[in-house]
């Protein structure tokens, strides 16, 4: 599988003028990518030390206003600017953009300490905790979500009200109806590959136009940035094939949610916690305490 960029693959590519745009992106409340676009020139003079966007991105609903309530920022206290930090190991080219590439960013207040409510920061914090006792997690993640037969520009001007799913049924496994999908899911697949994100593979899910794209175990951040670029990617690449797709969890009452398996694991001195041979089903005690911690916290 192809490595992400380093600084270095980005400057030649810069100096030959096969990348002339870099995305610098953060995770926001919603899982969305938002950020700017810099010419590429500009990030590698100055751009990938830093830059700036405002405090509200943090404080949105989904259409993007900015309600009351919000502790960090508000109207009444006003919107200042966070620092977008880039993370140079997530640096990676984005395949299905012409001269492109991509690089999420740590989200940070002026003086460089972390927004701890940002999405990113709650998870490496909770890395750390993990850390100091002395384990690692290692995740992966399954997204379900639909395609529709019409674009996001069709079914807005008809007030996300004709919504036709891509097949008109259960696709679970299925391979003649997935064939017909292939203009979506095939560039999905291999673009995501080509930018380093470990795609094992897609599948018809039991749904009408109901999807699966399925993503190799990594360590916890870098499972939630794979997510993350890939629920992007999806979206994207529906849009240039004519399509709008959704992760809702339940998008019509009648039919069938879609979920996002999250396996979690941990580790210590490489080896899984989770296991004990000399325990009923090889479930540790670390496992059992665990999973009653996301049952109760979860729910």
């Amino acid at each position: 599988m192809p490595a992400p960029m380093t600084f270095d693959d980005l400057k030649s590519r810069v100096a030959d003028g096969s990348i002339d745009t870099v995305l610098a992106c953060f995770v926001d409340m919603q899982g969305r990518l938002m950020g700017k676009r810099f010419h590429a020139q500009a990030f590698v003079e100055n751009g990938h030390e830093e830059t700036h966007c405002c405090t509200y991105l943090l404080a949105t609903d989904l259409e993007m206003a900015t309600p009351d309530g919000y502790a960090s920022t508000s109207w009444e206290q006003g919107y200042g600017d966070y620092t977008m930090k880039p993370d140079l190991s997530t640096l990676r080219p984005v395949p299905w953009l012409e001269g492109t590439a991509m690089v999420l960013c740590d989200m940070m207040d002026h003086h460089h300490n972390p927004i701890t409510h940002s999405p990113r920061a709650m998870l490496r914090k909770q890395i750390a905790r993990l850390a100091e006792m002395g384990f690692t997690a290692t995740m992966a993640t399954e997204l379900e979500f639909f395609l529709f037969e019409k674009s996001f520009s069709e079914i807005s001007k008809s007030g996300f009200r004709d919504l036709t799913p891509i097949s008109a049924y259960n696709e679970d496994y299925h391979i003649l109806q997935t064939t017909k999908e292939e203009h979506v899911m095939r560039p999905l697949r291999n673009h995501l590959y080509a930018m380093g994100i470990p795609v094992e593979g897609s599948k018809g899910e039991a749904e009408a136009g109901q999807e699966e794209l399925n993503i190799k175990y990594a360590e916890a951040l870098a499972c939630a940035d794979h997510h993350s670029i890939s629920k992007h990617a999806v979206k994207e690449i529906a849009w240039q094939q004519g399509h709008a797709a959704t992760f809702l969890p339940k998008w019509d009452k009648d039919r069938v949610g879609s979920s996002s398996h999250v396996h979690q694991s941990l580790w210590k001195d490489g080896k899984p916690a989770f296991f004990d041979a000399d325990r009923p089903h090889g479930k540790s005690e670390l496992m059992d305490h665990y999973m009653a911690g996301l049952i109760k916290y979860a729910t």
